[in-house]
């Protein structure tokens, strides 16, 4: 597996432990994500959760990918109940306090992760586009930012400015995106 990432950059109210390989005894409360369990045979990763208030419990998250360039690990997220844990590019935001809630994102893999703190969003970004997660849950998605990557990214408050591709002209070209509502600004 790649290199494992905890950033906390948002409030929250639980603490989490990636562990280096399944407990031989599983704790009482044990979550498999996502739920059709063979996807777990090629590999997890393996998060003790320590919620506010409420029984640790241990997350099983299928890996995705075992390739270096997709992330693996923690995130906090806009929501202080919800934790981002994500296995070679596999994301799942599972709520700490009720651990069978959970979401399982669209991106297989998502590529990179960025906290946008000022603009209260965790922005996952995938080969094509953009998809930002807020407080409530899915704020937007961008449109088409790239045909095969997205790069260099950069937040400065509300702006998100970044390097896509397009295959027609084999060039890179800027954007630059509002995360407010995920539009393009120079488009």
């Amino acid at each position: 597996m790649t290199s494992l990432t905890a950033e906390f950059p948002f409030p929250h109210t639980w603490s989490a432990e990636i562990l280096p390989v399944r407990p031989v005894i599983l704790p009482a409360r044990h979550f498999v994500y996502p739920l059709q369990v063979e996807e777990v045979e090629r590999g997890a990763l393996e998060v003790l959760v320590r919620p506010e208030g409420v029984a640790p419990f241990l997350a099983t998250c299928a890996l995705g990918f075992r390739d270096p360039i997709v992330p693996t690990g923690v995130w906090s997220t806009p929501n202080p109940r919800e934790i981002c844990a994500i296995a070679g590019g596999y994301a799942y935001l599972i709520d700490t306090e009720k651990p069978s809630k959970f979401t399982m994102l669209p991106y297989r893999p998502v590529l990179q992760v960025h906290p946008a703190v000022e603009a209260g969003l965790l922005l996952y970004v995938g080969h094509h586009t953009i998809l930002a997660w807020g407080e409530e849950g899915e704020a937007w998605q961008s449109p088409k930012l790239s045909d095969e990557g997205v790069s260099a990214v950069a937040i400065e408050g509300h702006t998100l400015h970044g390097i896509g591709w397009k295959m027609i002209s084999d060039k890179e070209f800027p954007f630059t995106l509002d995360l407010r509502n995920g539009a393009l600004i120079n488009p």
